[in-house]
């Protein structure tokens, strides 16, 4: 029986470059790196204009870093060291006193929303000192401007951030975000830096006027986290646990060391599920692949306004660890502090 579900309709919620690549796309105008530093994997994607067309992301370089924790001192600087590091390849100043406008994208209120802010708000100022003549040299040339949201401000966040470049004048802008992934994997655990720019509320469906070096005419670094994913993200990426679930009750149902486990985490090893036993256990919808599962399940929840952006209960810890973490590399890298 063959299956024909309108895909078109379903809009992939995401933000991130890495998400919209699939291996037969590639070599179509797509360069993907990747390496390893001890359990953080770095991806580098170059998009051509020709790539540009077939993803939906903008001509330019990401590079995205996917961690497991920074809840601890020593994660928080490994992960650190990674993100100077790789945020260092996207930022190009000829000295100290070229001024560097940092904004803080989102909503201070809204915790899942607030990375930007909080980020900025750790960022070391210095243009006031440079405008009086007392900035220090080892200091960067720094401004920052948190623009909120245009549902509490009622102005266009990339309108107020162009009025903003007139007055001042920057030779570079940082943009910090919160991004929506179509992964809970990479909820909290990954940070996306492009000089592309951005598309404020692109990844949940409210898309705003973007912010780039097209429309201002200076370079635009973007530097991003995933806080949220939609339901059907989560719906989705459920049933494919169960299946990997499945599959490694299976392998160890008489395995006297399973039976002895308590907490069994059976993402760690490769449980892939045949076609039969996916159509076994999940009757039907063991027969869609994965793009026809997340429309079906799409087609379920929007008419009825389920389709919920959603994030984790720890996330006000998390989104202040993240914060600082993002506002220390930044802080290392400008003003070598």
């Amino acid at each position: 029986m063959k299956h024909e579900i309108d895909l078109s309709k379903y809009s992939i919620r995401t933000d991130l470059a890495i998400e919209s690549i699939t291996e037969d796309i590639k070599d179509s105008g797509i360069k993907v790196s990747e390496k390893e530093v001890e359990d953080i994997h770095i991806t580098t994607v170059m998009v051509s204009r020709k790539g540009s067309k077939i993803i939906g992301k903008k001509p330019g370089k990401y590079i995205t870093i996917e961690f497991q924790d920074i809840t601890d001192e020593e994660n928080e600087k490994k992960v650190m060291q990674v993100f100077v590091k790789e945020l260092k390849k996207l930022i190009r100043l000829n000295s100290k006193e070229d001024h560097v406008l940092v904004i803080g994208l989102g909503n201070e209120n809204s915790t899942p929303d607030a990375l930007g802010p909080k980020t900025s708000n750790e960022v070391i100022v210095t243009n006031h000192l440079y405008e009086m003549g007392a900035l220090d040299p080892t200091y960067q040339r720094v401004s920052i401007f948190n623009p909120s949201v245009m549902g509490k401000t009622g102005i266009e966040t990339s309108d107020l951030i162009s009025k903003m470049i007139e007055l001042l004048n920057p030779s570079l802008v940082l943009v910090i975000d919160s991004l929506a992934s179509t992964s809970i994997n990479r909820v909290h655990k990954t940070i996306q830096m492009t000089d592309t720019g951005i598309h404020p509320g692109s990844g949940v469906g409210n898309k705003r006027k973007e912010i780039s070096k097209d429309l201002f005419g200076i370079p635009v670094i973007a530097i991003g986290v995933p806080m949220v994913v939609d339901a059907v993200t989560i719906v989705s990426d459920t049933i494919h646990f169960l299946t990997q679930h499945y599959v490694y009750m299976k392998k160890n149902i008489d395995n006297p060391k399973y039976k002895l486990m308590t907490n069994v985490n059976y993402l760690k090893e490769s449980n892939e599920i045949t076609k039969e036993e996916k159509e076994k256990l999940l009757g039907l919808i063991g027969t869609l692949t994965e793009e026809e599962t997340k429309a079906l399940i799409f087609d379920v929840l929007t008419p009825i306004g389920y389709n919920l952006m959603v994030t984790t209960k720890e996330v006000d810890f998390i989104v202040d660890e993240l914060s600082l973490l993002l506002s220390k590399g930044i802080n290392k890298l400008l003003h070598n502090r």
